[in-house]
């Protein structure tokens, strides 16, 4: 056999691992390399050349996966030729905050990864309140409604994928005269979850007002690579957004003041002044999505510090999908994925913090009725230094 015979069978078999490149990530390079056909097609030039690109990064990713699970296997080999156990595996518990320990390296399957293209969500073009206001009064020192609960406690996002971390190509030499490979600088995902955040009244009345506003509802978009406000790209985002929240900001822009100290805390984040917010609900129906972004991604939403993502729905859910898939990245390459990442499967009265620059996505919705009541609702937004 030729070498490039060799390689072709190589490559076929690597095809049908989906610890290498899942189906979800085939179903999107053919996506990205029909779009690119179509945009070239009048140029040859441009078409072969955005063709290689591509294949370049599929490449680099494709061997660094695959010669991570050869690693492990070739360990496993060693270990069972020297008379050690070999198939012992290591449970980490999955912990929210940044101070938990942090997950082993092994190889696993790995999550989706971007190129820098849009990313940010739009901000709305409404003004926004000059910091955390205080909503009105319901009575002489009584600012909560009936049984509001307590501020909630931290609990840990409901799975952690496994890690699939690549070696840097650097070495160093040991003292022993041996070369050791050095362990990228890695941006890790973190964020804090809590439960049950607003009263079961104040979700009820939200869960109402967002069926009642269906028709004010507007197609989503996004800030493109150029800092275009406004940009619609199907393609990046798919959702639907309602930026007046009536009351419902302040209600729970007002739990969220409450919390906001041991969050940062929790996350590892200095506390800065929030000189204002960001607030908006989205709905996302079958097939809506978010790709892989980070919200601080453009020079003129640079300000924005902590992302917050309430979720709101029907019980039972009348959806499946939608996920928050948040990124694990490499220090040098921040909105590209490291391979890993953490989900958060949405519930509702379920609220989720994290810092602004984290790379994140959330899944395609799947909503058999395709009725909008059925949507997966969020009241999400973000916090400005």
């Amino acid at each position: 056999m030729t070498a490039k015979q060799i390689l072709d069978a190589f490559s076929e078999t690597l095809m049908q691992d989906e610890r290498i490149l899942s189906p979800r990530e085939r179903e999107l390079l053919m996506s990205l390399l029909q779009n690119s056909r179509a945009v070239s097609s009048s140029n040859p030039e441009i078409q072969s050349a955005v063709t290689a690109t591509i294949a370049r990064s599929v490449g680099e990713t494709v061997a660094q996966r695959a010669f991570a699970l050869l690693g492990g296997s070739i360990v496993e080999q060693i270990l069972a030729r020297s008379g050690m156990p070999a198939g012992i595996e290591e449970t980490v518990p999955v912990v929210a905050g940044p101070g938990a320990p942090q997950p082993p390296g092994a190889p696993q399957p790995p999550g989706v990864e971007r190129p820098r293209g849009p990313g940010a969500p739009q901000p709305p073009g409404a003004p926004q309140p000059p910091g955390l206001p205080k909503p009105p009064m319901k009575g002489p020192g009584a600012p909560q409604p009936p049984g509001a609960p307590q501020p909630p406690g931290v609990r840990a996002p409901h799975s952690l994928q496994p890690l699939n971390v690549p070696v840097q190509q650097s070495a160093h030499d040991s003292g022993g005269g041996v070369g050791v490979m050095e362990a990228p600088a890695m941006v890790r995902a973190q964020c804090v979850v809590l439960d049950e955040f607003l009263a079961p009244q104040e979700l009820d009345e939200l869960v109402n007002y967002a069926l009642q506003h269906e028709a004010e509802f507007q197609s989503s978009s996004v800030v493109s690579p150029s800092g275009d406000l406004g940009a619609i790209d199907y393609d990046h985002r798919r959702s639907q957004v309602l930026m007046d929240l009536g009351k419902h900001e302040h209600v729970i822009l007002e739990r969220i003041r409450g919390v906001l100290p041991r969050v940062l805390d929790q996350l590892g984040i200095e506390k800065f002044p929030v000189s204002r917010v960001e607030a908006q609900i989205t709905a996302s129906n079958d097939g809506d999505f978010f790709g892989a972004h980070s919200d601080d991604s453009q020079e003129m939403i640079a300000s924005r510090r902590v992302t917050f993502v309430y979720f709101f729905h029907r019980e039972p859910r009348p959806f499946e999908g939608g996920e928050l898939r948040l990124h694990d990245s490499h220090a040098s390459e921040p909105y590209i994925s490291a391979g890993s990442y953490q989900t958060i499967k949405p519930q509702a009265n379920q609220i989720v913090f994290f810092p602004c620059s984290l790379l994140h996505e959330i899944t395609p919705v799947e909503c058999p009725s395709r009725d909008f009541a059925d949507s997966r609702f969020t009241l999400n937004g973000w916090l400005h230094n």
